[in-house]
This record gives C-alpha cells, structure tokens and sequence, in this order.
C-alpha cells in the first residue's frame, strides 16, 4: 500500500512564528500555518492541522459509507459530508482534538434508512481516519438519508 507525504517548513516561535505545509505526494499546493490563527475563531487565509484532518476524515469516510452501502446493496447516488475537528484545552496541560462531528447526507437506492444509518455507523468505526483518531474522545456522527 502506498505512503503519502507532507512536509512543513516553520520559521520562528509558536506565537511569533509561522510556516507553509506543502501536499508534497499530490503537489497541489502549499497552504500558510501559524498558531495565533490556529488558535483564532477566523482561519484568516491559513489552515491548520485541524482542518487537513477535517479533510482527511471527511474523505475517507465518503469512501468508506459508500463501500458500506454497496456491501449492503445499495447504490450512492450522492454523498456530502461534512468533519467539524475541535481544538480545546487538553486537561493534562497544552491542547487536544476535543471533538469531532461527522455530518452525512446521503441518497441512495436499493436501501432503506435503516440500511444507510447501520451503514452510516458501520462506516465511523471502519474509516482508516476514524481508527487513527482513536484517542478523540467524542467523534459524534449525525447522518440524514434522503430517498
């Protein structure tokens, strides 16, 4: 199986400093990071690790809710999902990933809602993002299916 890269280039202090991480095995780009605007409300053009989680759990668990359905024989006709990742206070000192929430709509056919909501948990727990981000604490799911 193949390993992706990414690599980040920092410049500075934490509250001074800032940097650039680059998606080095799909070179699609290299994005601004700094920890006041990590730790700020407005990602004011920046991203985060937050965010590139975010991203890594949305996609993952797209792909993996539609294996799900097929293997429950059902069709996707469309999926659109949604990772809100939470940086809090970690209580042992410094900051943690206090929450994640998982937010799926998905149309699909050849299966009723019980169906994609069994699919829809079963997905959660089989995402490889999922199982890596073991250590969250609340990794909420909220999963609406239209016919």
């Amino acid at each position: 199986m193949p390993t992706r890269s990414a690599r980040t280039s920092w410049s500075g202090g934490l509250q001074d400093g800032s940097g650039q991480v680059e998606l080095v095995s799909s070179g699609v780009g290299k994005y601004d990071v700094s920890f006041p605007k990590r730790a700020a409300d407005e990602a004011d053009g920046t991203t985060s690790p937050e965010e590139l989680i975010a991203a890594a759990h949305s996609s993952c668990y797209s792909m993996a809710l539609s294996g799900q359905i097929g293997n429950a024989g059902g069709t996707v006709r469309n999926l659109d999902v949604t990772a809100d990742v939470t940086l809090g206070p970690d209580p042992a000192g410094g900051f943690r990933i206090s929450k994640i929430k998982l937010t799926v709509v998905g149309k699909a056919s050849g299966i009723d809602e019980a169906g994609f909501l069994a699919a829809a948990e079963a997905a959660k727990a089989g995402c490889p993002v999922s199982k890596a981000l073991t250590g969250v604490d609340d990794i909420e799911l909220d999963a609406t299916f239209e016919a």
